[in-house]
């Protein structure tokens, strides 16, 4: 049996040991690939079809090739980057994680202020479930981790309002957006009442 050849600093990996770079804003998956549900739209891939641009030959009358291709690359790249999504289309992390929120708060609003204990403990589960069934791996694991550390207030109404909005404002802070206060007036209004001036009714 012959010993391994040495590795050097200038040799250069195999392509079979190269792992593909994910495309800029992706978020890789637990199975190691880049994770679409994972990943916010508009740092989806967009098919760009190149073809559409004309570049004329050198020869041809009109602005030289590489003004004509610098004009082509802007275009191309105005397309690329303009999220362009249809209501037919999957959710990204933002769609779903909207959805969610929003089942999770209006459930909270009309949770009873006094429930039983087989309406507590099927909040629980409800919670505890959303780590193991969440399609987005890295949302689901976070928030296992806050649950485990600010274990559910389910004793009713007001407290478990208040335990996702609080819970809620934790991601809203990692994400760089603004917190939403968590007094039970804020979120009477905004998950079950509505507005004052009865601009929702």
């Amino acid at each position: 049996m012959q010993p391994p050849e040495p590795q050097y600093e200038d040799a250069k990996p195999s392509p079979s040991s190269v792992q593909r770079k994910p495309p800029p804003g992706w978020v890789i998956g637990p199975d190691g690939k880049p994770c679409k549900i994972c990943t916010a739209f508009r740092n989806w891939p967009r098919n760009v079809k190149a073809s559409k641009v004309a570049v004329p030959a050198s020869d041809s009358p009109g602005p030289a090739p590489a003004t004509v291709a610098g004009a082509a690359a802007v275009a191309l790249t105005q397309t690329d980057t303009t999220p362009l999504r249809s209501d037919n289309c999957p959710p990204d992390v933002e769609v779903l994680g909207r959805a969610t929120w929003t089942f999770l708060h209006t459930t909270a609003a009309y949770y009873p202020e006094k429930p039983t204990p087989t309406q507590r403990a099927n909040m629980l589960s409800l919670i505890r479930a959303l780590p193991m069934l969440y399609p987005c791996s890295h949302c689901a694991s976070d928030f296992d981790e806050r649950v485990k550390e600010h274990p559910p207030n389910v004793s009713g109404r007001l407290g478990l309002s208040k335990w996702l909005c609080e819970r809620h404002n934790e991601v809203n802070e990692k994400l760089g957006k603004e917190k939403f206060s968590c007094a039970i007036g804020n979120l009477d209004e905004r998950w079950k009442d509505g507005p004052s001036d009865g601009s929702c009714d």
